[in-house]
Order: structure tokens, then C-alpha cells, then sequence
């Protein structure tokens, strides 16, 4: 059930960044944010699954 945690915060941190950048009206960075985010919480995904199959 832990394997959850360390994608959601990497998620939850861009999506914060990103909703910053959104009110300064800064749409590429935050899209940019947005997907930087997500790449960053399904590499944590995968390296915890690989990890669980060691």
C-alpha cells in the first residue's frame, strides 16, 4: 500500500507548481510542469514495481 506514496507527492508537488504558474497566467510553463510531473511519477511507478519483482 506504500507504493503509492512517493508518485502522488511527485505529482501533488507539480500540480502545486503548476497551479502557481496558471494564476501568473504562465500556461506553457505550466503544462510543461504538468508533464514533467507525470513522466517523474511513472518512473517512480515502474522503478517500485521493478524493485517489488527483485
Amino acid at each position: 500500500m506504500e507504493e503509492y506514496k512517493k508518485p502522488y507527492c511527485a505529482l501533488f508537488r507539480a500540480v502545486t507548481k503548476a497551479i502557481a504558474e496558471i494564476e501568473q497566467c504562465n500556461y506553457g510553463t505550466a503544462k510543461m510542469l504538468l508533464v514533467q510531473g507525470q513522466q517523474t511519477a511513472e518512473e517512480l511507478f515502474v522503478q517500485q514495481d521493478e524493485e517489488i519483482k527483485k
